[in-house]
């Protein structure tokens, strides 16, 4: 129904990506010569007791021929084959996986140096357009299952949450036990957008700070959450060194929380209208290849950015160079949103480019140095490559 943006490479790539974000329906869209797939069992039994069988089913392809391995992680141990299948045949292989978890703890990356990693990301606006309405995806996401079938979207966002329990954790032992899971989950989504801290957190679960740790640790390896880092260039005393915690996609941070059906307050709904920009910014980043750092800048008791772009790093014979944004989700600009940028761009010791706001208002509106779009507009640009 709708294109991706990503581009099939000309050589051997790992694609990963979060459970539902289309990695198999994007890869079994272009031709392999022969593609394994190890969620059906015949594959996965016959390989995990021997992964040296997969030199048999590879045996009548030729020297640039492509293999589809999809969810390699089922069977880390296959990797080694595999390097051994690439450099005697000269095959390209792609491999596909929902977490790259097993595939670390296993040191399984021989073919990082010789194969290029990829990453896929829920649907984006450059290839949505305006088939979804910005609204819908700010509270509900853009997973394709979500996006296919609007009318069954909150019963959607349920089922993946159940299915990423039962696929990611309980079949692969990862959890324990579910209950203290469950309980840590709905509070992770509940702060959603927010800085961390750990200790409060442990708290209110009534669980150890250790188990809180290794239960953010789970979320970030199978890539359904990420964190922002703290942007601390040294301009002010009490900046915040803490990173913000993120889900992948505003439906599942709703989804987690528990509030698919609950009519959400202002304050929830703007940090779900900050995870929808960063998932576009963050797959453009990718998607583009230009691969920016990412941060957030605060001071204590004091304002907040919602996002630094580093442009550029600093030199012994250039000066850093970054942009800044503001998210609000409002239909009116206020002159007092400003401020934090202001102050952030009156300093010397960084090269602030260009200060940038967005909101959910119809005009585009300048203020001295500050330029401020509306979402739809400010996504049109993102994509065009005209910020960065």
């Amino acid at each position: 129904m709708f294109s991706r943006v990503l581009t099939f490479p000309r050589k051997s790539f790992i694609l990963i990506g979060p459970r539902g974000t289309g990695k198999t329906t994007w890869l079994k869209s272009h031709p392999f010569n022969l593609v394994v797939d190890l969620l059906v069992s015949r594959d996965r039994i016959k390989l995990s007791a021997d992964p040296h069988y997969l030199s048999t089913m590879v045996s009548g392809l030729q020297r640039g021929d492509w293999v589809l391995i999809d969810e390699v992680q089922k069977i880390p141990e296959l990797m080694e084959e595999v390097h051994h299948l690439y450099e005697e045949k000269k095959i390209n292989f792609v491999l596909s996986g929902s977490s790259p978890r097993k595939l670390k703890r296993l040191q399984a990356d021989l073919l990082a140096a010789r194969a290029i990693n990829l990453r896929m990301f829920p649907f984006v606006h450059a290839e949505l357009g305006r088939k979804i309405s910005l609204e819908d995806r700010i509270l509900y996401g853009t997973l394709p299952v979500v996006v296919d079938a609007a009318e069954y979207r909150r019963e959607t966002l349920e089922t993946y949450i159940e299915n990423y329990l039962q696929q990611e954790l309980i079949e692969e032992r990862v959890v324990r036990k579910m209950e203290p899971f469950l309980r840590f989950l709905t509070i992770a989504g509940q702060l959603n957008g927010q800085v961390l801290n750990v200790e409060n957190i442990a708290r209110e679960c009534s669980l150890p700070r250790t188990t809180v740790d290794s239960y953010f640790n789970i979320l970030l390896e199978t890539l359904i959450a990420f964190q922002l880092p703290a942007y601390r260039p040294g301009l002010k005393v009490k900046e915040v060194s803490k990173n913000k915690f993120y889900f992948f996609d505003s439906g599942v941070a709703r989804a987690c929380a528990g509030l698919v059906r609950d009519e959400l307050d202002k304050s929830y709904t703007g940090y779900l209208f900050e995870t929808y920009l960063l998932h576009e910014i963050r797959a453009y980043n990718e998607y583009s290849g230009k691969k920016r750092g990412l941060f957030f800048y605060s001071i204590t008791n004091s304002f907040e950015i919602d996002l630094i772009i580093q442009l550029k790093k600093k030199s012994i014979s250039t000066q850093e160079e970054v942009m800044a944004l503001e998210f609000k989700y409002q239909e009116k600009w206020e002159r007092g949103y400003n401020r934090a940028l202001q102050d952030f761009k009156n300093n010397s010791k960084i090269k602030v480019k260009m200060c940038l706001g967005v909101y959910c208002g119809r005009l585009k509106l300048v203020f001295d140095d500050i330029v401020v779009y509306p979402l739809e507009q400010f996504l049109q640009k993102l994509w065009d490559g005209e910020f960065f």
